[in-house]
């Protein structure tokens, strides 16, 4: 059995403590079992595992799936895992986004601002931030080769067929909070998005034996 890292930051432990993976549909599990065979064959082949997540304008959930991606790797001590994320267009990492995580217990700063703010998102005690920015998936900061590409939303996934530099594709399209935004139940409809990405990605997380 895989034990959890617990130098991941104590309220994002508690968090994750009390993410339920039983109420992930069938349909869900079947949706991320390509996901999950990925990553279980590049950390038996002892390789890099480069996760692409990849949305429409890179402001929403591709940053929630980069973020708990990478909080869920260090949590189950999975190594070697480097997670970006992209769109088909930039803009910006929207704000509410960052603020949703913030609440959630991670340790976020603005490095730069403008009008597309760079941020640091720290998620443990003694691991790199996550660097938050909107990009396109293709950005120089993002892999050029060698990673899957996690499409996050069936907009990106139909108007971009074709991933260069990708060895696979996956879809897992998430429903996009953005349709809450200035409705009364705006921050509601964000930290549900936020942990139902966090849940899918501990279940792929949880069925990957570390080495």
């Amino acid at each position: 059995m895989t034990i959890a890292n617990h130098t991941i930051l104590d309220a994002i432990t508690d968090v994750i403590s009390s993410l339920k993976t039983s109420d992930i549909s069938v349909d869900r599990k079947t949706a991320l079992r390509p996901l999950i065979d990925f990553i279980r064959k590049k950390v038996n082949d002892g390789k890099d595992i480069r996760l692409n997540f990849i949305c429409t304008h890179n402001s929403r959930r591709s940053h929630l799936a980069q973020v708990w991606a990478q909080t869920m790797a260090s949590y189950f001590k999975i190594k070697n895992v480097f997670c970006y994320s992209g769109g088909t267009e930039a803009t910006a990492l929207f704000p509410l986004v960052a603020e949703t995580l913030k609440e959630t217990g991670f340790l976020v700063q603005v490095l730069s601002e403008g009008n597309n703010p760079v941020y640091g998102i720290k998620y443990a005690e003694n691991e790199s931030p996550v660097i938050g920015f909107s990009k396109k998936f293709n950005d120089s900061f993002n892999p050029l080769s060698e990673f899957v590409a996690i499409m996050t939303c069936s907009q990106a996934d139909s108007d971009c067929p074709f991933i260069s530099g990708a060895e696979k594709r996956i879809p897992i399209p998430f429903e996009d909070p953005k349709l809450f935004d200035n409705a009364p139940q705006q921050n509601e409809k964000y930290r549900e998005r936020s942990l139902q990405i966090a849940s899918e990605l501990f279940y792929v997380f949880s069925q990957i034996q570390s080495k």
